[in-house]
């Protein structure tokens, strides 16, 4: 049986998503909790996140022998294996060809601001920015929002060789006292959020203008090359 799981998991406490060689990854996690109840499968992510980023959403399948056809008896007790870093939010029974990345029709990530000076209670989950201009982010955000090559908005030494994106929407609100921007997309570039986070950011500052923006998604000028925190940012949905 080929089984849809949706997770969340908490960044920080792995190496990222995908399996490591030195096994500290969320992959590898999953894949001991499977093997100390005899299921012996593969796992297939919808997409990698990396190291102290978040997911609230995160979507693999992976195939069950026939004796496990109890998916909420599943869940229950591979959670009792898991740490209390991933939790199996469902599983559900999907059709034999459904592949959780070549299917995904769009991703859905947040990444969380606050002018609140971090906690050590919060500081691996919001980010921290001093001050935010609300309206030069709004009209910044809604250049990304299209299809566009984002060769300057991605990690160098990735393995992507098409670096062209589509994003079909982009929210920037608050919420209480923490700022959220909201990216959906066909998929995403390694630190390509980030990326668009940190320039946007710049922007608020002052220090980076719309025309900036502008001139690096056209990729005229790269201005921008630092990242935001991974510690402010989540996965937080894929359609299907």
């Amino acid at each position: 049986m080929n089984a849809k799981f949706t997770i969340s998991y908490d960044g920080t406490k792995f190496q990222g998503s995908q399996t490591q060689p030195n096994g500290l990854s969320v992959e590898d996690r999953l894949q001991e909790a499977f093997k100390s109840i005899n299921i012996d499968t593969k796992i297939v992510l919808s997409g990698r996140t990396d190291k102290d980023v978040h997911a609230t959403g995160q979507v693999f399948n992976a195939f069950l022998p026939s004796f496990w056809n109890d998916l909420k008896k599943l869940k229950k007790i591979l959670n009792k294996h898991l740490p209390n870093s991933i939790n199996i939010k469902t599983i559900q029974e999907v059709e034999k060809d459904f592949h959780s990345r070549f299917h995904a029709k769009k991703r859905v990530y947040r990444y969380l601001v606050s002018t609140n000076k971090p906690t050590v209670f919060n500081a691996d989950y919001i980010s921290y920015h001093e001050k935010i201009d609300e309206a030069k982010i709004k009209e910044a955000i809604k250049l990304f929002e299209g299809v566009h090559d984002f060769e300057y908005f991605h990690k160098k030494g990735s393995d992507k060789e098409n670096t062209v994106r589509e994003v079909f929407s982009t929210k920037f609100y608050k919420y209480k006292d923490i700022y959220v921007f909201h990216f959906c997309a066909n998929s995403y570039l390694r630190s390509q959020i980030r990326l668009m986070v940190g320039i946007l950011l710049k922007i608020s500052d002052g220090k980076l203008s719309l025309e900036d923006l502008k001139k690096q998604l056209e990729k005229k000028q790269n201005k921008f090359r630092t990242p935001a925190s991974p510690y402010g940012l989540y996965l937080a949905k894929v359609y299907y």
